[in-house]
């Protein structure tokens, strides 16, 4: 479980890292062209797409940095649980777009961070 665990953490990390780090970066404008998965800037500001990029950024080195160097592992679930919400905030907002399929990539992704979050409050909690 305990491995299982560190590498569903780690893929996550990996990709909110990446996501992040182009959201940060690129202009609002290249982000909604990158086709229908883009579109939702349309809805925000540039400073707020920057904004979830950063929220992206810092929850990926939560997701892993904490547990790794072994300083305040406890931020591993709540990194994840953040990741929970923020994706539950996505697929709120492609609801609305009604880009339902894309719902369905978010709701992976919040299973995904919410078996984190479980097995590292739970079965196998840094907090023992």
């Amino acid at each position: 479980m305990n491995v299982a665990l560190w590498i569903v953490a780690g893929l996550l990390a990996a990709v909110y890292l990446v996501g992040g780090a182009f959201k940060m970066l690129a202009p609002k404008e290249r982000i909604a062209a990158t086709g229908a998965a883009g579109r939702w800037v349309e809805d925000f500001t540039a400073g707020g797409v920057k904004a979830i990029g950063a929220v992206e950024v810092l929850a990926a080195a939560g997701l892993v940095l904490p547990a790794a160097l072994g300083i305040a592992p406890v931020f591993v679930p709540l990194a994840a649980v953040g990741l929970v919400l923020l994706m539950a905030g996505a697929a709120t907002v492609r609801m609305r777009r009604r880009e339902y399929r894309l719902v369905a990539v978010d709701a992976v992704y919040i299973l995904l961070a919410a078996f984190v979050a479980w097995g590292r409050l739970g079965p196998e909690s840094f907090l023992n």
